[in-house]
């Protein structure tokens, strides 16, 4: 079974991965025949030149940001399944309380960063404050649809053998709720990223250096666009690798027992 499972991945990844190459050699092959400055679009072989002279410091402030937004995405993983145990509890504690949920998701990070980076004296904090309250909506509203998402049998059976309200939600709730609080990991982390690279550019701006929007300001100011693509490529790359590590959780969580799972992997 192994090897077919390696020859199945492999089909997987192969498409996307020559794609990229064939994408990669036009853009390299275009900047050189259109002899493009590097100014206004730098050929990927420029990309690799700067990102491999300049690697200590755009990993040092890639360092920066994934702290950022790993503390944030802890932070809104606790804090967003707290709140969707208490939403499950009563549709009045619900009604009552996720028009806020909402209204938080939808107002612009890059409003209310400067006043949060204002608030909070400690810059790093006010960044994690800041990730964490665009990160935290999927996590509610993916979780507790899953807590809600019960099978209608299972709960009578629950009900007819006298389940505790504890025992229904350890046994019943929770594990019928863990495919969607796992999908609400996948848009969180890349959520806590994007939350973590907007505020640090509201911080850059006022002058505190340290992450990724940082490099990518400065490089911007000094149109060095080669060491802007280099940094825009850690952030893209870091979003990835959060996507794939959450993917990577939701199927060792669900891998042996859960059907969603199952399915992908046949």
């Amino acid at each position: 079974m192994k090897p077919l499972a390696t020859s199945a991945r492999f089909r997987a990844l192969a498409p996307p991965l020559v794609t990229g190459l064939v994408l990669l050699a036009a853009w390299e092959g275009a900047c050189r025949f259109f002899a493009i400055p590097e100014f206004l679009l730098p050929a990927p072989s420029a990309i690799a030149r700067v990102f491999l002279s300049d690697a200590p410091t755009l990993f040092r402030a890639l360092g920066f940001t994934l702290e950022v937004t790993l503390a944030a995405f802890v932070c809104a993983v606790v804090l967003g399944t707290l709140v969707a145990f208490v939403f499950v509890q009563s549709r009045a504690i619900e009604r009552s309380l996720f028009p806020y949920a909402v209204m938080l998701q939808v107002t612009p990070v890059v409003a209310i960063a400067p006043l949060i980076i204002i608030l909070v004296k400690n810059t790093q904090a006010a960044l994690i404050v800041c990730a964490t309250l665009v990160a935290l909506f999927p996590v509610i509203s993916n979780t507790t649809l899953g807590l809600r998402s019960v099978d209608p049998g299972l709960a009578n059976l629950f009900a007819l053998n006298k389940a505790s309200a504890l025992a229904t939600l350890w046994r019943l709730r929770i594990p019928s709720a863990l495919p969607l609080f796992f999908a609400g990991l996948r848009i969180s982390s890349g959520l806590a990223l994007i939350g973590a690279v907007v505020a640090e550019f509201v911080a850059g701006t006022g002058g505190r250096s340290a992450g990724l929007a940082y490099e990518i300001l400065q490089s911007g100011f000094e149109l060095d666009i080669p060491r802007m693509f280099a940094a825009l490529f850690l952030i893209t790359a870091a979003g990835v690798a959060l996507f794939l590590a959450m993917a990577g959780l939701s199927t060792l969580a669900l891998g042996s027992w859960h059907d969603s799972e199952r399915r992908a992997e046949r």
